[in-house]
């Protein structure tokens, strides 16, 4: 009776999880993922692990010479394909036509919505311009690649919509007025995408990395060290001293999370935000 009740792919769906119940199933064979941002850094290090896991990998950036370098980084003894996209963040119309013309010949299994934060500074001292800048580069070109990417997930039965955000989504962060704003925002947007999309197996999932040794974090050191005038030594001593674990995250830390809510195994966590940041963040 049940199973009459269940879509064919639905069906699938749950035989895959009985039949393998003894381990946990973290292969992504056959899988496609789109990573944004992947040439450095975090989304680099999410891009090689998915591929480890057998996943086939588009990357998206702007910058083709520093994508043409990371793909080679990806692993392809399973005989994974691996391509890229160039599009920049600040131009979501740029992004729109790009991914428009990935998904007519491809379906993306995998999206890993991930991209540079804004400026450093106060939110008091911020231009109304940095808020829509940033809200287009980051909620905006997310949108546009969800909205993209989800009828074929539907089709196969299969989603996984994973944002990197920040610990400031728990925990607004001193001197990051807008990217704080921003943050919330796009958070907000994952929790509700999470429920209108779970019916369809496809889940929406944010990861909120901490301090993580990127160029991005030092970027922020110099600018709070330039800020209060202090070395950037000591400003890296307060910070650390901050975690619990007494040091900062490698982004090979953040990847194996984002490689963990793209597998099967994570099929029924869903709208859920992860700090991965040695403890820092002061919340329950």
């Amino acid at each position: 009776m049940i199973g009459n009740m269940m879509s064919d792919k639905l069906q699938q769906f749950y035989l895959g999880l009985t039949s393998n119940h003894s381990t946990m199933n973290l292969s992504l064979e056959g899988k496609w993922a789109l990573v944004c941002g992947s040439t450095q850094g975090i989304g680099l290090a999410i891009a090689e692990e998915l591929a480890s896991l057998g996943a086939n990998c588009i990357l998206m950036a702007r910058n083709e010479g520093a994508l043409k370098e990371a793909i080679e980084k990806l692993e392809i003894s399973d005989r994974q394909l691996h391509e890229y996209r160039v599009a920049d963040f600040s131009k979501p119309e740029q992004v729109r036509n790009e991914i428009n013309e990935l998904v007519a010949a491809q379906t993306i299994h995998i999206l890993i919505n991930n991209t540079g934060g804004p400026p450093a500074g106060a939110a008091f001292d911020a231009k109304e311009e940095e808020f829509l800048n940033a809200f287009n580069q980051h909620l905006i070109c997310n949108h546009i690649l969800v909205k993209a990417v989800v009828p074929g997930m539907k089709e196969a039965g299969y989603g996984r919509i994973i944002n990197i955000i920040s610990t400031s989504v728990r925990i607004p962060h001193k001197n990051l007025g807008v990217s704080n704003t921003i943050r919330g925002a796009v958070a907000s947007w994952a929790k509700t995408l999470s429920n209108e999309l779970g019916e369809f197996n496809i889940t929406v999932n944010n990861i909120l990395p901490g301090y993580t040794t990127t160029a991005r974090l030092k970027t922020v050191i110099e600018k709070n060290a330039e800020k209060s005038k202090a070395g950037k030594d000591t400003i890296e001593r307060e910070m650390l001293e901050g975690i619990p674990m007494k040091r900062f995250g490698d982004p090979r830390e953040i990847a194996s999370v984002a490689a963990f809510l793209a597998s099967p195994a994570a099929s029924y966590v869903n709208g859920i935000s992860i700090p991965v940041d040695g403890g820092r963040t002061g919340s329950i």
